[in-house]
């Protein structure tokens, strides 16, 4: 196995990792009934993670509202037991296709990003006075 070295790697990983998450029964509903385009949703992800390993700055959008905004419309129910299904598959597709420091680099930066997603969702459900 090898590193992780440009987009059509980030795509290889981001096509096969949705993959699952779309059967996924825990998880794939969220995802299946918030996103109606697939293909262009798929790019956008590369968009994001390409730029985020790589600093590409080819990502324009906001996860954080994104993510809200599918809580939202699922009655609140996200919650980390969801986000440690999504970061276990995330893992495990890394593990399955690439091994290196941009492999590694990708894991810690989802921990990260998953952490400030949950979060921002948290926030998103206080009673404001």
């Amino acid at each position: 196995m090898r590193d992780l070295e440009n987009r059509n790697d980030i795509n290889h990983l981001v096509v096969s990792f949705y993959s699952k998450v779309r059967k996924n029964e825990e998880i794939g509903y969220f995802f299946n009934n918030s996103i109606q385009d697939w293909d262009t949703h798929l790019e956008k992800l590369t968009d994001f993670w390409e730029s985020n390993l790589f600093f590409t700055g080819s990502f324009k959008g906001n996860p954080a509202m994104a993510h809200v905004k599918v809580d939202q419309e699922h009655d609140h129910t996200i919650s980390e037991y969801h986000f440690g299904i999504w970061m276990n598959l995330w893992f495990q597709t890394i593990d399955e296709l690439f091994e290196g420091e941009m492999a590694q680099r990708l894991k810690n930066n989802a921990r990260k990003m998953s952490t400030h997603l949950f979060l921002r969702i948290y926030q998103s459900r206080q009673v404001k006075f």
